[in-house]
């Protein structure tokens, strides 16, 4: 099981088709901060559905998107 996987069943289970959650929702959910690391793991979303649309940095949140079938 992947450190994110709370995050993936969380996009999954609220079944929205657009998310915009900031790096402090995300580290309540998951229950540590995300890091560099997020980069490799962001690739697991597409097994729940969703895709990263994008990291901002600057803006300290992601943005998630259902992924069409």
């Amino acid at each position: 099981m992947s450190k994110y996987e709370p995050l993936w069943r969380y996009l999954s289970k609220n079944n929205k088709d657009y998310y915009k959650l900031t790096y402090e929702e995300i580290k309540n959910i998951l229950g540590f901060d995300i890091d560099h690391s997020f980069l490799t793991y962001k690739k697991e979303a597409i097994n729940y559905g969703y895709e990263v649309l994008k990291i901002s940095i600057k803006e300290k949140n992601i943005i998630f998107n259902r992924k069409e079938n």
